[in-house]
């Protein structure tokens, strides 16, 4: 798949809703979590043909296994999106114009249009996270301030040079929250962080490499998506640290940071509300009645 990468982001670099997932890293890295196989739409789609299609599959709330397919370059017309449905069990991360768009026709042919909270993606300014100006904010700053007056820190950039420190942050992050399953795709970005034009900082403390983050520019140079964040937890603060120095290092030409899912984890969920999204890249997946893939998709 790698050796896709100038192809696959052809069909992936103009897109404009913002979704994390379709980007070439965000495919590449985790094509083994959902077994990822990439296509494209055959003839026998119309006007639609040679559109990009990627399956892969999923556990479900149940524990059973699942298989979806999405389109990053949107909708095939119905009676494709038909075909589809008769061979998977769910269209997923459908942006939100092409799901309403299309949900009468879904609804007549006794589909069901679902918006997945649980995987849409945060969506912030960069000025805000940047700033952290007004009294929403306040509980930030202090903890902010108070990393800043209790430790000896330093932040650079990413580069060649000082990535090998990456590693030790996440193995130190591995032992202290244990396995998690992006782990393995961390640890690949590191490995292909310029073959897959990541970048990101690291923070030092004592001279010591605890915290980075580390994403990519998409959405036609508009938006940021944080790809990975790992920190050693023990310095007390240091989350909100990098979230804000890392807004305030990037180009300030971006508008938005995406701070991705919190894949219906309550904790991550409040952490990421607690920032004050401007808004959210709402997905949606379309299934038959008789398939819910999670508790929390809701029919609207």
């Amino acid at each position: 798949m790698l050796d896709q990468k100038h192809e696959l982001d052809s069909y992936l670099s103009p897109l404009t809703d913002g979704i994390s997932e379709f980007t070439f890293s965000g495919l590449y890295l985790f094509r083994h979590t959902y077994e990822y196989q990439v296509s494209l739409t055959p003839p026998s789609c119309r006007e639609h043909r040679g559109r990009l299609m990627v399956s892969g599959k999923e556990k479900t709330s149940s524990g059973e296994e699942a298989c979806f397919v999405m389109l990053p370059e949107g909708f095939p017309g119905i009676e494709f999106a038909e075909e589809l449905l008769n061979e998977f069990c769910g269209i997923k991360n459908l942006c939100e114009k092409e799901a309403e768009g299309h949900r009468i026709d879904f609804e007549r042919k006794g589909y069901c249009v679902l918006q997945d909270r649980n995987n849409f993606d945060y969506i912030y300014t960069r000025k805000d996270l940047a700033d952290l100006s007004g009294r929403k904010f306040h509980k930030k700053r202090n903890l902010v301030n108070g990393f800043i007056n209790n430790y000896n820190y330093e932040e650079k950039p990413i580069t060649r040079e000082n990535r090998c420190d990456l590693y030790s942050i996440l193995e130190a992050w591995t032992e202290e929250k244990g396995e998690s399953s992006d782990v393995q795709a961390a640890k690949e970005a590191i490995d292909l962080i310029d073959t897959l034009s990541l970048q990101g900082c690291i923070t030092y403390v004592d001279s010591l490499p605890s915290a980075y983050s580390m994403g990519e520019v998409y959405n036609q140079g508009s938006m940021f998506a944080v790809h990975f964040e790992k920190a050693i937890g023990s310095y007390k603060g240091i989350y909100k640290f990098i979230n804000q120095s890392f807004a305030s290092m990037i180009d300030p030409s971006i508008i938005y940071i995406n701070r991705e899912q919190d894949l219906g984890d309550q904790g991550l969920r409040q952490a990421k509300m607690s920032y004050r999204p401007t808004g959210f890249v709402k997905k949606y997946r379309i299934c038959s009645s008789e398939f819910s893939p999670c508790e929390e998709l809701e029919e609207h």
